[in-house]
């Protein structure tokens, strides 16, 4: 921290279906198994971070900009998006990265080639009154019908049928998948934000571990996660581990993996809310410092104040009134390594959302689901 005489500036005026899953025979896409998966909770974490920042410690210097990196969505979409709806909610696209550059090289496995996927997306609707908001998991095996669609650096992409969900980052990044999003559901997304590997890692140890207790051991190579059924607090390796693993629980499916990847998320915004750092100066600079590295946002959030200003809008949603659904899919019957949009019930979901109004539950009653609820959760 500087000296006493020459302080850094802070930020004025931010206050404080249970169908059987049935495994294809053949090469297991271990490559696949290896990547994903930190999310929302590193965005959310981070969100919460910045706003205690700007509770009066003064802690939030200009440093911070430099940390932020930022997309112009609006420019690479144009006017070609679904209606912007002001009733006071708002659409958050949420993306997990695991760049192959950087610290993230040792934690992604695969190629080490600089290149960059999108293994887990949710789209974050936080109600009128920000008190409440529903989360819908897109799972990455999604079959989904890729839009054309121009990147952040002009380049054209042509539309495609009947391709995986999680191609549309890799193939344009960010403003490709948000126009996936946007095309797939009607609803258009205010905000972006991405979240890495090694951010995510990081900014667990820095909030000093994550409680939570499983009801059933989980063991899985492929993401070095190894735990006993009970209570443990997690370090930024097992956390990471947690979201990331398929085979160590459940029928090894992507929709388990949100399953478990859901569950830790409302153990993570609980024990945030809780978290004693305001007395910390060093600490509470260690966590805005992570967390402001550890996330791309869309170039409207792209500055310390309006992510600060973003954030305090949310500080009020409690894991209590956080609804979690996975949107309404079906096994695809041609390849059980795929899901098919339920579309009848997937609109069930994109009614309420435009409209600001609870999720209903017939959206994803017979709907395909993983074997991993009730596995993980708060202590």
């Amino acid at each position: 921290m500087p000296a006493e005489s020459t302080p850094e500036p802070g930020i004025p005026g931010v206050s404080g279906t249970s169908a059987p899953r049935h495994r294809v025979k053949g090469r297991r896409r271990k490559t696949r198994s290896t990547r994903s998966k930190a999310l929302l909770i590193t965005a959310w974490t981070a969100a919460g971070i910045v706003v205690l920042g700007g509770t009066g410690a003064g802690i939030l210097y200009f440093k911070l900009n430099s940390n932020l990196k930022s997309v112009d969505i609006n420019q690479a979409l144009g006017s070609d998006r679904p209606t912007k709806v002001d009733n006071g909610s708002e659409n958050i696209l949420v993306l997990g990265s695991d760049t192959r550059s950087g610290s993230n090289k040792k934690l992604g496995g695969g190629a080490d080639d600089g290149s960059a996927r999108s293994d887990t997306a949710m789209i974050v609707h936080v109600y009128k009154g920000h008190k409440k908001a529903s989360v819908v998991s897109v799972p990455r095996d999604t079959l989904v019908d890729r839009p054309s669609c121009t990147d952040t650096k002009g380049v054209t992409h042509d539309a495609t049928s009947g391709v995986m969900f999680n191609s549309a980052y890799s193939t344009g990044g960010a403003a490709c998948a948000v126009k996936t999003v946007e095309s797939m559901s009607g609803v258009r997304m205010d905000h972006y934000v991405e979240v890495d590997f090694s951010g995510f890692q990081k900014l667990i140890d820095d909030l000093g571990g994550v409680r939570i207790t499983t009801t059933k051991d989980i063991s899985d190579s492929d993401s070095h996660l190894n735990l006993k059924a009970g209570t443990h607090t997690l370090n930024g390796k097992q956390a990471l581990g947690l979201v990331r693993t398929r085979h160590g629980v459940g029928d090894g499916s992507d929709l388990g993996r949100i399953q478990l990847q859901q569950a830790f998320i409302k153990a993570l915004v609980n024990q945030v809310k809780h978290v004693g750092v305001l007395s910390n100066p060093k600490k509470l600079y260690d966590l805005a410092d992570t967390a402001t590295k550890a996330v791309t946002t869309d170039s409207d959030i792209g500055s310390v104040t309006d992510l600060a200003s973003f954030a305090n809008g949310l500080k009020g949603i409690s894991s209590s009134n956080m609804t979690m659904v996975t949107m309404p899919v079906q096994y695809d019957s041609a390849n059980a390594n795929r899901v098919l949009v339920d579309k009848a019930k997937a609109e069930l979901v994109w009614k309420a959302l435009k409209n600001d109004q609870p999720i209903p539950k017939a959206a994803t009653h017979g709907t395909a689901t993983g074997t991993a609820k009730g596995v993980v959760s708060a202590p």
